[in-house]
């Protein structure tokens, strides 16, 4: 299994999360990983830095890390320059890039409202985010729909690479997968010539860790944990720690993985 890490995100400038990328690549972490809002959920009052454009700073600024979107939401942008901004990064990064692609939620509609673009009802975003999803695909950039909700899971089994599943407990990820499942063999179960959900369904794990309460024995339990699952990759959004001591613990955790 793969691991990676969010990057500090939010504030008003960029260095705090090129250092922490370059960090976590001499360390030997996976990939950085970084969000696509205009303000902290719920602060409207604290600044953020945008994802696309930190991507490509991040993906000049590294050499072998994995740079992706936690996700990018369809419907800010129309659906081909979304796609296309992800093709001009895949053209700087080739297969270093990972396009997390989602639909929002309740929670990220103020956002909309704020810059003046409609939060379009969640059957409109699904058709969206299968637009994208077939866009990216059809230029070979690796894609990952993010989302809990049975609907976008099985949108994304049929559409991209992997589902990204946020906050899942660990120890709950087994059963929320084997559920997954089952609701992709129903839909498997479809009449001959039209379009089939893949049989091997690839996910990826990413959620809040909190490394003052588990401490690096703890992060390490909870990425063994997570990597039983089958999981193929670990996006840890470190809290309550600073950014030198999360990449250092997120990076020996990695390490126990093989020890």
């Amino acid at each position: 299994m793969k691991v990676g890490l969010t990057l500090p995100q939010f504030r008003s400038g960029s260095e705090p999360a090129l250092e922490t990328a370059a960090r976590a690549e001499a360390v030997g972490l996976d990939g950085v990983f970084v969000f696509d809002h205009l303000w902290p959920l719920g602060r409207p009052d604290r600044p953020a830095l945008h994802g696309l454009t930190l991507v490509a700073a991040l993906l000049a600024a590294t050499d072998r890390v994995t740079v992706g979107t936690l996700v990018a939401r369809v419907g800010l942008l129309p659906d081909a320059v979304l796609a296309n901004t992800f093709a001009s990064l895949h053209r700087m990064a080739g297969d270093r890039l990972v396009a997390g692609v989602g639909v929002g939620d309740a929670m990220s509609r103020p956002e909309n409202v704020a810059i003046g673009v409609a939060f379009r009802p969640r059957p409109e975003r699904l058709a969206n985010l299968v637009a994208v999803c077939r866009r990216l695909r059809a230029r070979g950039i690796t894609t990952w729909v993010g989302g809990n909700a049975p609907s976008t899971r099985a949108l994304g089994w049929a559409e991209a690479d992997a589902v990204n599943v946020w906050g899942v407990a660990p120890d709950a990820l087994a059963a929320d997968m084997a559920e997954a499942r089952s609701l992709v063999d129903r839909l498997n179960d479809v009449p001959p010539g039209t379009a089939r959900h893949r049989d091997a369904l690839a996910f990826t794990w990413a959620g809040q860790v909190d490394l003052a309460t588990l401490g690096p024995t703890g992060v390490a339990g909870q990425l063994r944990a997570v990597a039983a699952t089958g999981a193929t990759w670990a996006v840890v959004a470190p809290i309550n720690a600073d950014w030198t001591n999360a990449v250092e613990t997120v990076a020996a955790a990695k390490r126990s993985l093989v020890d």
